[in-house]
């Protein structure tokens, strides 16, 4: 199938969504199951291992990881579910191809290292798996992720990152607003990923967050091959949770596509001077020369004229935000401050709205219906949201509602980031993976209460 025909077929799919019932279809007793397996049952890999054994729609075929540590604590996970016990694989960094080689998923989950997503989905596509959920970060190079649109068309299955901040309650409110008219025309949006990760970075090795300074072989969990990222890359390596929930509300893959970016960073500072603070001037890794800058801040430029602002903010003290904004011709919304403005429609005029009052009367649908199953999952129950649309979508046999071309246009900012710093800060083209087919498709993603 060419990638004409792959993108053509996917959108008719896609579009008869809007028209599929909403009856509860999770769990039921006539639904068929899906074989799924999960490659990485770190931290990461125990939320979504979580959420899979809560489902009656699912059978766990299979999981993988070459930490003991992990395995131990994912079989007693499943033995405290009363689910059957998968087949194990382990012992060395091939022990997923062992997997794909034994087992028949119909679906796999991958929640490894950036550097091994790639490989894991091309190989899972090869093996014939048509459902493929990614733990965000397509690839590491652009040509990686021109990699995995080529064999997903190849191969004509599926895959979808599994961004859960496109489920956050308050984006979700949003996305209902803009596509009500609230915000009138979008004009500019911001988004990001700030967040303090010094803890994440570095640990003792022994617990996963702070304790101590190390990372790499010393370190434990992300700490173990994260940070390695930080001390040979400069750009924004991490760019999904900001720009997911943008691409939505402005269509992008969809009648609208990201043309240009430019990006330029701060000199580094934040972790050599954690490690000094918290190891000392003599530690070993006080002498490491981190080349991520401390803020990244990246512009990217849209066919329909809207300009977008991303910045990563992880190597200085901070709260945590996402920083996002949303602004049209008739309001606008600010996380920062919780505020929402709609001009004509607010309170008062030039005051801030409390969210609260918006976003209570445009809930989405979707967090209507689903909220009480999602009590209890990761992340303010975000992380629901994103299996169950990913199970959904298997257990129907329907494209991922964010599938390969969303992937790979929200995670190569990443690598085309990278490319602008180093050319001096210059503006670089932003490459089209649908291969021109964004100007036909159409929005699929939350049209109704379902998945």
């Amino acid at each position: 199938m060419n990638r004409k025909e792959f993108v053509k077929n996917t959108g008719l799919a896609m579009a008869s969504l809007s028209l599929l019932p909403t009856g509860n279809l999770f769990g039921a007793a006539a639904d068929p199951k899906v074989k799924v397996a999960i490659i990485g049952v770190g931290l990461r890999g125990q939320n979504h291992l979580d959420l899979l054994l809560r489902r009656n729609d699912v059978d766990l075929v299979a999981i993988c990881d070459i930490d003991e540590r992990m395995l131990k604590t994912a079989r007693e996970m499943i033995t405290k579910s009363g689910k059957k016990m998968p087949q194990v694989y382990t012992g060395d960094v091939n022990a997923w191809k062992k997997l794909l080689e034994k087992e028949k998923p119909e679906a796999i989950v991958i929640a490894t290292p950036w550097e091994w997503h790639k490989p894991m989905i091309i190989g899972a596509l090869e093996a014939g798996v048509k459902y493929v959920g990614t733990e965000v970060i397509l690839g590491i190079t652009l040509q990686d992720h021109w990699d995995v649109v080529k064999a997903a068309e190849r191969y004509s299955a599926h895959v979808m990152m599994l961004e859960n901040v496109c489920y956050r309650r308050d984006v979700m409110a949003v996305l209902n607003m803009v596509r009500q008219g609230l915000f009138g025309e979008l004009m500019h949006l911001q988004g990001g990923y700030q967040h303090d990760l010094r803890d994440v970075k570095f640990n003792d090795g022994v617990n996963p967050y702070g304790h101590g300074v190390e990372f790499g072989e010393k370190g434990f969990s992300e700490a173990r091959w994260r940070t390695e990222h930080s001390v040979h890359r400069n750009g924004d390596l991490y760019p999904t949770h900001g720009i997911g929930p943008i691409a939505h509300y402005i269509n992008i893959n969809r009648g609208n596509r990201f043309t240009t970016l430019s990006a330029f960073s701060t000199k580094a500072r934040g972790l050599h001077d954690y490690v000094v603070k918290k190891g000392g001037a003599d530690h070993p890794n006080a002498k490491v020369n981190f080349k991520l800058g401390d803020i990244v801040t990246t512009q990217i430029g849209c066919a329909n004229g809207e300009t977008i602002l991303l910045q990563h903010d992880t190597n200085l003290p901070r709260p945590y935000s996402l920083g996002f904004r949303v602004q049209g011709t008739e309001g606008i919304w600010m996380d920062l401050n919780r505020g929402v403005y709609i001009e004509g429609k607010s309170t008062k005029p030039h005051q801030w709205d409390d969210q609260k009052i918006w976003f209570d009367k445009y809930d989405h649908p979707l967090w209507a219906r689903w909220s009480k199953e999602a009590q209890g999952s990761g992340h303010g129950g975000m992380d629901f949201y994103v299996i169950h649309s990913f199970i959904e979508s298997a257990k129907r046999k329907l494209p991922t509602q964010m599938d390969v071309y969303d992937a790979a246009a929200w995670s190569a900012i990443t690598p085309l980031s990278e490319q602008s710093i180093e050319l001096g800060f210059e503006t670089v083209e932003f490459p089209d993976f649908t291969g021109g087919q964004w100007m036909y498709r159409k929005p699929v993603f939350a049209l109704n209460d379902d998945y």
